[in-house]
């Protein structure tokens, strides 16, 4: 099996970001990892791939530089027949959470992807917080982020579903899906380009995996069935993985996840919250704390009905959210710096003894 790198997304971007020619290394785009191992599609197909020394150690200061599904990367062959990745090549795109850890570290989701869609079931009701925070994450990205409401279905009323979520998703596109019936897969579909790349990104159940089926024409992905109790779905896809797509283009699977932790996402909330930031910025006094203030536009609607009190108060719960993560990234930086200064006067009074 060959791949057509192109068609996979390499453009003049990434030409750029080659170094100087080298007969040892080739470029190919991560199609998933396993514990430090790779699958890489090169153009003479795909290859297994350790991750190099150079690349670990910069992983050890900053987990995101870790490879990704995704990424464009530099792997090399040696004499005697090991394969590495010895660079990951500047990304165009990132979907970057937040880890659990007391570090606040990020961990890359998707990379390159040039459409990133939030994937929410209609049946159970849409859960309109959890595509507020997963579009945030979207917009903050680079890339372009799109709704696609799966099982439609499932409900009695698709459009009335549909004009709910658009509500809380300002100028983006929302699409209902039903891959059973066949429903919006042509409109799906016309994300999938060649060159271009899909993420989905959602909960478990949510229909992923289904939807890359019906993308691909076959079954490239395992389904399971939701639970009729509740309507929850389990873990069907449990790691990251880029499917290339007959024709031309490629989808980026990732498990499902309930929610994810937004890191240093005060551009991308704003985008996704575009129309709270712009009652904001109608307000008389550009220090509003929109608690009682005179001429406050954000009350104004509040109290008119115009901005739904949910959706306020999860624009202060995410902006909240936000603000701890950065002012914890800040410590961290700052107490790394303080570290790097000490261990390099400590060498200096070292060398000094040694005079």
């Amino acid at each position: 099996m060959t791949f057509d790198l192109a068609s996979l997304g390499w453009d003049a971007f990434h030409d750029r970001a080659l170094p100087a020619p080298d007969t040892d290394h080739q470029p190919g785009r991560v199609a998933r990892v396993d514990r430090g191992v790779c699958t890489v599609l090169v153009a003479d197909g795909p290859m297994r791939a350790s991750v190099a020394g150079a690349v670990l150690t910069a992983a050890a200061s900053d987990p995101v530089a870790l490879p990704c599904a995704g990424d464009w990367v530099l792997v090399r062959t040696w004499p005697d027949e090991r394969t590495t990745v010895e660079q990951v090549l500047p990304r165009r795109t990132a979907l970057v959470r937040r880890t659990a850890d007391k570090d606040s570290t990020g961990q890359v989701l998707a990379a390159n992807v040039d459409t990133a869609a939030v994937v929410e079931p209609m049946h159970p009701a849409p859960d309109l917080g959890r595509i507020e925070r997963f579009l945030a994450l979207a917009w903050e990205s680079g890339a372009e982020p799109v709704v696609l409401l799966t099982k439609c279905d499932a409900v009695a009323d698709p459009a009335a579903v549909g004009d709910q979520v658009s509500a809380v998703a300002p100028g983006v596109p929302v699409i209902t899906v039903s891959a059973q019936r066949g429903d919006g897969i042509d409109e799906v579909s016309r994300l999938v380009a060649p060159g271009r790349t899909l993420g989905l990104l959602g909960p478990s159940g949510a229909g992923k995996s289904t939807l890359v089926n019906a993308l691909a024409g076959t079954e490239v992905m395992g389904v399971q069935a939701i639970r009729r109790v509740d309507g929850k779905g389990r873990h069907t896809t449990t790691y990251r993985a880029l499917i290339p797509i007959p024709g031309g283009g490629a989808v980026l699977d990732t498990p499902g996840v309930r929610a994810v932790g937004l890191l240093d996402s005060a551009d991308g909330l704003d985008e996704a919250f575009s129309d709270v930031a712009e009652l904001a910025a109608a307000c008389r006094f550009a220090d509003c704390a929109h608690s009682g203030e005179p001429g406050c536009a954000v009350r104004a609607a509040i109290e008119s009905g115009d901005l739904p009190v949910r959706r306020w108060e999860s624009w202060q719960r995410l902006q909240r959210e936000v603000a701890h993560e950065m002012r914890r990234r800040d410590a961290r930086l700052a107490a790394a710096e303080r570290a790097r200064w000490k261990q390099i006067s400590k060498d200096n009074r070292a060398r000094y003894r040694q005079r």
